[in-house]
């Protein structure tokens, strides 16, 4: 009797997208206001799932699934382009109360652990990528516990568990970020219990946990949202938003992209002392990087492989093994290097427009950064859905935030003076004109 009410079976990707659809629409759909922008994002939030299911069902569908995830990627980044436009959003409420979502969005977190929990059943499509740096600390994590781990547990039981709790770990800090930039900076706690609990609802953080059924997912696809949502949460102090941004640049180096939106933010409001918190930070999250590395005896072969490597280089083919996009659709790597140039494009437009910003300008075009990532990147391009998720959460959630934008530093500061005085020293000075002198010995400016 007892092995019957703890049967506990996981719901396949199919049906954990239908439910989760259904659920969705009836929480967050507005059924007196069928044509609005709110509707139309709660249902196009789920466009990335069907590519996702074509992934998982084998490699006969793998270039229509990679196609499917080029197509949402470009429709987001539309999106966000077009979100810069929208100012005026009206105030639209969910269909649950603040303790309802609570409550719900715990439950969705509990029932995240037990997938957690739970060993993978059969034989899954394994991840073959060669991973980032920082996604190797799971194996220090297993050496660290194996000695106390009970007799008889394997080894990749152990780093499954690791790889899982830090995925986790990640995944609340993202909810708790949500929720307290809908309290202090939305003026609406609904608002961010809503896209916490809609976080938790999508598919994307059932799919794309370690060893799930899709095969794809890494803990580390969670880390670096982890750390940026709580630079927007910080955004009024430059110094603490820099240092946020600055470890997760130096952890996941693919956030330069974000860099010259950030400083175009802080233009005149504290760029200063932004840019030094985030070098400063970002120079220790790549000696953290190498540490890692170091203990994993391969510090020379990690730099080689994984901080070089060809999918970061457009004018490079992707190898053989390396599934995506470009390997699938079989084009030469000539075709990859103007969409990259597209995406430096927008990365340095967007430190020039629009001009000044406010905090709902900065997350679109943080989120439009990293989906521009999508369309270049050999290794797997469009599956790194977790990288922008709560960023599109908030753009759907956030109200009217023309008045966010970073306070003036006080005048006496001494940062401020500093920069003054550097911009002092650095600005050309037209020399004075030299007098003429005249025949008669006078003097004539």
């Amino acid at each position: 009797m007892a092995s019957i009410f703890f049967d506990f079976q996981l719901p396949n990707p199919t049906t954990w997208f239908y439910f989760s659809a259904l659920l969705a629409v009836a929480l967050f759909f507005k059924f007196s206001r069928l044509l609005s922008m709110r509707n139309l994002d709660v249902l196009t939030l789920y466009l990335f799932t069907p590519g996702l299911l074509l992934l998982a069902d084998g490699s006969t569908h793998d270039f229509f699934g990679y196609l499917w995830l080029m197509i949402a990627s470009l429709y987001f980044l539309v999106r966000c382009l077009l979100d810069l436009a929208l100012v005026r959003r009206p105030s639209l409420g969910t269909n649950l109360d603040l303790s309802g979502l609570a409550w719900l969005a715990g439950s969705l977190f509990v029932s995240l652990i037990a997938v957690a929990c739970q060993q993978p059943a059969g034989d899954e499509k394994k991840e073959d990528a060669k991973g980032d740096p920082i996604g190797k600390s799971p194996k220090l994590i297993e050496k660290a516990i194996q000695p106390m781990a009970p007799p008889g547990v394997e080894d990749s039981r152990v780093y499954l568990w690791a790889e899982r709790g830090l995925a986790l770990l990640c995944h609340l800090s993202v909810v708790v970020a949500l929720v307290l930039i809908g309290w202090r900076h939305f003026d609406d706690l609904r608002a961010g219990m809503s896209a916490a609990t809609f976080y938790l609802l999508l598919p994307y953080t059932f799919l794309l946990l370690p060893d799930s059924p899709l095969g794809l997912g890494r803990w580390d696809h969670a880390w670096p949202m982890s750390l940026v949502l709580w630079s927007v949460f910080c955004y009024r102090r430059p110094v603490l938003s820099g240092m946020f941004l600055g470890v997760a640049t130096g952890t996941a180096f693919f956030l330069l992209v974000a860099l010259p939106a950030w400083l175009s933010f802080y233009r005149d409001r504290g760029a200063t002392r932004f840019l030094v918190s985030f070098v400063v930070s970002a120079l220790m999250g790549l000696g953290v990087l190498g540490g890692l590395l170091w203990l994993n005896g391969e510090l020379p072969s990690g730099l080689r492989s994984d901080w070089t490597t060809f999918d970061w280089q457009p004018w490079k083919h992707p190898a053989a093994t390396t599934p995506g996009f470009w390997r699938f659709a079989r084009m030469p790597a000539a075709y990859r290097v103007p969409v990259f140039f597209a995406t430096m494009v927008l990365v340095i437009g967007s430190a020039f427009w629009p001009t000044p910003k406010n905090l709902a300008h900065l997350i679109a075009l943080t989120a439009a950064a990293l989906l521009s990532i999508q369309f270049w990147y050999a290794d797997r391009g469009g599956v790194y859905i977790l990288w922008f998720l709560p960023l599109l959460l908030l753009l759907v959630f956030r109200p009217n935030l023309s008045a966010t934008a970073p306070p003036v530093p006080p005048s006496d500061d001494w940062i401020v003076g500093m920069g003054r005085r550097l911009r002092r020293l650095l600005r050309w000075r037209r020399p004075a004109p030299t007098p003429k002198v005249e025949p008669s010995g006078t003097l004539q400016s």
